[in-house]
């Protein structure tokens, strides 16, 4: 058992192993949410990509103003104006459509006035403008998104807009997971006497999904060494990570450390200074990187959102990190001992403020399920009075 490093410690130590060359591929804008982008996105077009209408009105010369003036077309939105705007003329215009040439504004309809003759006037007082000039809001050439950023949906309609039908993002690390421990069972089973039904795996399951991992699970192990080690060297032979939750603490059945040092993987920690997860243990084979995650729940949702999140991220090349906001608390939270940084769950409120969830410890799954993101309590802090403002990491 090695020395406990502090939280700073571990998770930079476990950032330096993200760095490499990412692998790549081409996906559809269908498939692209949740991945990481590995090339800028340029825009092939100015944006504007033409002097337009920002409303629907009459197109003009504003030396003209005033005055009564001839319609000669009406112009609609992906219409080609055929019609020069000259001296005492204007065009009916729509919203977005291209404006003529010779015309240098646009009066809003509402202000134009109809003439008994079949011409118009602008009868406002307000100046017109309303024209959206070309390449205002983007030039041609411009990065409109830049590499590593995790892609949202929010992204999908600039990728369409700049004609990139194809963004090429980092390929997607193969995780695989394997649980031990005797008294696990299958969700679909009734666990008997002594037995819990093995939630960690799909939970890290659905973690690595969307982290942007592609999870393969391995089933679970029993407490017997020549299994989990069969496992794990499978697992390590068919993935670039490898998620372990149980048997890495102090116990007569905790093997995962011993197994994976048989095994070729060199640890690199096997205690941080955090709760939960003390005894998580990190370590290298190779190029592939094996985490070891206490059993108890809590602690391996929170180990993973802590390390394995941001460190599949890094490793896809994803600029962003977690971007934790910093929210203030609504309540008072108070914790039992300050003797290691410590993860707590919490709410997000309707007003924007952290509500403590009731937490009894790393076996209460349920407060997970009631929660909306982790905060960090340092060591040393028994009391975090209302009004704390803390970054949370939302889960």
């Amino acid at each position: 058992m090695g020395e406990m490093i502090p939280f700073e410690k571990a998770l930079e130590i476990t950032l330096a192993r993200a760095v490499r060359e990412v692998s790549v591929e081409t996906v559809t804008l269908s498939d692209a949410v949740g991945r990481i982008l590995a090339r800028d996105v340029r825009s092939d077009m100015d944006f504007p990509p033409f002097d337009k209408s920002a409303m629907d009105g009459y197109a003009c010369r504003v030396a003209d103003l005033g005055g009564p003036l001839d319609v000669l077309e009406v112009i609609a939105a992906g219409m080609i104006p055929t019609k020069e705007i000259t001296q005492g003329r204007c065009s009916k215009i729509m919203t977005g459509a291209m404006l003529p040439p010779g015309a240098d504004g646009v009066f809003k309809v509402e202000d134009s006035e109809m003439l008994p003759d079949g011409r118009v006037r602008c009868a406002g007082s307000e100046p017109p403008g309303n024209v959206a000039r070309r390449g205002e809001d983007l030039e041609a050439g411009a990065t409109v998104i830049p590499a590593g950023t995790l892609l949202g949906a929010k992204h999908v309609s600039v990728l369409a807009a700049v004609g990139c039908a194809g963004p090429v993002v980092a390929c997607r690390p193969r995780v695989g997971i394997v649980a031990t421990g005797d008294e696990l069972v299958e969700p679909s089973c009734k666990p008997g006497p002594a037995q819990i039904r093995n939630s960690n795996s799909w939970q890290l399951a659905a973690q690595v999904e969307r982290a942007g991992g592609a999870p393969r699970y391995y089933g679970i192990a029993p407490d017997r060494a020549e299994v989990i080690a069969d496992l794990l060297r499978r697992a390590l032979a068919e993935n670039d990570i490898v998620l372990l939750s149980g048997g890495v603490s102090m116990g007569d059945f905790d093997l995962v450390p011993e197994i994976m040092t048989a095994n070729g993987v060199e640890i690199l920690f096997d205690r941080v200074a955090i709760k939960p997860g003390k005894p998580t243990t990190c370590g290298i084979a190779g190029d592939r990187v094996v985490f070891g995650m206490p059993g108890n729940p809590v602690s391996t949702f929170v180990i993973f959102e802590v390390f394995v999140r941001p460190f599949i991220q890094a490793w896809m090349g994803c600029r962003s990190g977690c971007n934790d906001p910093v929210l203030p608390l609504e309540a008072a939270l108070v914790r039992r001992k300050a003797d290691r940084m410590e993860w707590m769950p919490v709410r997000i409120s309707e007003k924007g403020g952290l509500v403590p969830v009731r937490y009894n410890g790393s076996a209460h799954f349920l407060a997970i399920g009631r929660a909306d993101g982790l905060i960090p309590v340092p060591k040393g802090v028994l009391r975090l009075e209302q009004g704390s403002r803390l970054p949370v990491r939302r889960i």
